[in-house]
Parts: C-alpha cells; sequence; structure tokens
C-alpha cells in the first residue's frame, strides 16, 4: 500500500523546507494491518538502510515484528518521493514523501531534525533544523529578518 506523508505548516520569509539527504530519519509509529496493534515507540526508515526479507525475498528500508501477532510488517521510501515544502502562502496540506507499507500503516509521525530550508530574499541556508517542538525560529543576517517555520501539522493520505 502506498502511503504518502503531508505536512503543512506557516513559512516566515522561508521559500522552502526540505529533509536532507538518503540517511534523513523518518520517525514514526505504526499500526499492524493484521491485528490493528499500534507502535508505542517511534521507529524510524531512512533510504540508506536495507535489512533483508526473510526467506530471501529482497529488502526492505524497514522491517518490524508485531509484538502482539508475530507477523513480519515492512516499509520502504519510494526514493523518487521525497520533496521540499514550499510555502506559497496557503497551509495547503502537501506531500513530502511516500511510503510502499506491507503488512502495516503509518500512523504518526515527529519531524524531529535534520531538515534544511532556505531564506526567501537571500537563500541563506539553515541546516540542522530541529523541528521536533513543531516551530523553529531564526534570524537572517543577510536580510536583517527574523525566519521561521510555525504550527507543522501533518496527516497521513492512502495512494492508489
Amino acid at each position: 500500500m502506498k502511503v504518502s506523508l503531508q505536512i503543512s505548516c506557516d513559512l516566515e520569509n522561508i521559500a522552502a523546507l526540505s529533509p536532507v539527504g538518503e540517511d534523513f530519519r523518518w520517525y514514526l509509529k505504526f499500526k499492524c494491518q493484521s491485528c490493528g496493534d499500534k507502535s508505542e515507540k517511534w521507529q524510524y526508515i531512512t533510504q540508506e538502510e536495507s535489512v533483508p526479507l526473510k526467506g530471501g525475498r529482497g529488502s526492505a528500508n524497514l522491517i518490524i515484528k508485531c509484538k502482539l501477532c508475530g507477523r513480519e510488517n515492512s516499509a520502504d521510501i519510494f526514493p523518487d518521493s521525497v520533496k521540499p515544502y514550499t510555502g506559497d502562502g496557503d497551509r495547503k496540506m502537501k506531500t513530502i514523501v511516500s511510503f510502499d507499507c506491507r503488512g502495516m500503516e503509518p500512523v504518526d509521525f515527529s519531524p524531529r531534525n535534520g531538515w534544511q530550508c532556505e531564506a526567501v530574499e537571500t537563500g541563506t541556508k539553515f541546516d540542522d533544523v530541529d523541528l521536533s517542538e513543531k516551530e523553529w525560529v531564526d534570524y537572517d543576517e543577510k536580510a536583517k529578518e527574523t525566519v521561521g517555520i510555525y504550527e507543522l501539522t501533518h496527516q497521513f493520505v492512502r495512494q492508489k
């Protein structure tokens, strides 16, 4: 099942917000589709990690064995699906990544750190932006103005 993560946020003097690199950690909680059990702990998935599936059936970016029913579930990040969030002032939900989920689906997302954003006026890049609090503020010295990300929200959308 293809599931896309969409975010929305207010960008102040920021042109784009992007996850950086194939080692970017997407922190998610999952629900088993067999028994409905939801994970208590955050699991992370990255594009650069690949784990072999049981029985030589290939590999996946993440494999989780359900604690309740014992089923082995897996997920992959669609390689070309990672996109920056751009602010058009409309606060629309926009897809930033899509996952190929087998036997489970994501139910929660924690943005954390490893993001990069770029200032509108100067193109100044801000690295290792931490969105753990779902907001971030800094100062663009070149433009002499505040830059920020506020009210970050997310949703998961099943794709066909």
